[in-house]
This record gives structure tokens, C-alpha cells and sequence, in this order.
């Protein structure tokens, strides 16, 4: 079998299809992503002082990242519109960073792992275009889920 034949979001014809998620259970489900910018120095000031020429970066690049977690099915083509009960956005300095994370919780048929990700995505472009005017060499990644729980799939946590 190959992993063609694995996907879920395709058909007999090998064509994209939206999963049905009808027959699935609705069971408590937490995603959980993370990802960071590098700051340069004039930046990475601005952030520390919470302030820039376009305002509040962490309360801007929070809301930004709970706005795109609940837009993700209008983002991603083939996820479901999902209800989510809550979107938490962090923000936090290390070293010469801001690391995002994004958790999201509900009772679904099916994951949060795309908004999670999409959350994280969306509230680092946020930080980057707020302090875009200090300097562009500003470097966002790795993103990546780092943990998930509910549904079939069970368990997961990033490990190094």
C-alpha cells in the first residue's frame, strides 16, 4: 500500500476529497504548536519595550493568531469548519527569539492540529510585519506541532 493509498483526502480516483468526518465520534481533543522568529537586535528592543510604530506587537500578534485558528477552514482547502472552545496564544522571549504557541481545545469529530499550526503561523507573521521597519532580517521557523491528544490517533508529543 502506498502512502497514495493511505491518504484519507483522496478517492478511488486519486482525486482530493474532504474527509467525512459524520461517522466519527466527537471526543475531547487539545492541539498544541509551536514555532519562533529570530529578532535582530532593533527588533528584538522593540519587542522587549512591548511597543512599535503599529502598536501593541504581543496583544496584535496574539489576537492575530486566535483570529487565523478560527478562520483555518477558509485557509486550509480541506479542513472542516470546526468549534473551538478555546484558542490560548503565548508569546515568549529566548535569547534572540519569540517563540509562539498556540493551543487549541474543543469537542470535535476531528483534530486541531491545522489550527494550532495556523495560530502559531499567523501570530509570527503578525510580530514580523509589526517590526518589519527595523530591519527585514527576521527569520520565522521551525513550526511544528508539538503535541495532540483525542480521537483515534491517540497521543502525541514532539521529542528531540
Amino acid at each position: 500500500m502506498t502512502d497514495r493509498d493511505r491518504s484519507s483526502h483522496l478517492d478511488d480516483r486519486g482525486q482530493a476529497r474532504m474527509v467525512d468526518s459524520s461517522v466519527k465520534p466527537e471526543t475531547a481533543r487539545r492541539a498544541v504548536a509551536q514555532g519562533r522568529i529570530r529578532l535582530g537586535q532593533a527588533a528584538a528592543e522593540a519587542f522587549d519595550s512591548g511597543d512599535s510604530a503599529k502598536g501593541d506587537i504581543s496583544s496584535c500578534a496574539r489576537l492575530a493568531g486566535i483570529l487565523a485558528a478560527k478562520r483555518t477552514s477558509g485557509l486550509i482547502p480541506l479542513c472542516h469548519p470546526l468549534r473551538l472552545d478555546s484558542v490560548v496564544v503565548d508569546l515568549a522571549r529566548e535569547a534572540d527569539d519569540v517563540v509562539a504557541t498556540c493551543t487549541v481545545t474543543g469537542v470535535e469529530r476531528t483534530g486541531f492540529e491545522m489550527e494550532a499550526l495556523t495560530g502559531v503561523s499567523v501570530a509570527l507573521l503578525t510580530v514580523y510585519d509589526m517590526l518589519k521597519y527595523l530591519g527585514k532580517r527576521m527569520e520565522i521557523g521551525p513550526i511544528r506541532l508539538v503535541e495532540k491528544s483525542g480521537g483515534k490517533s491517540g497521543e502525541f508529543r514532539w521529542t528531540d
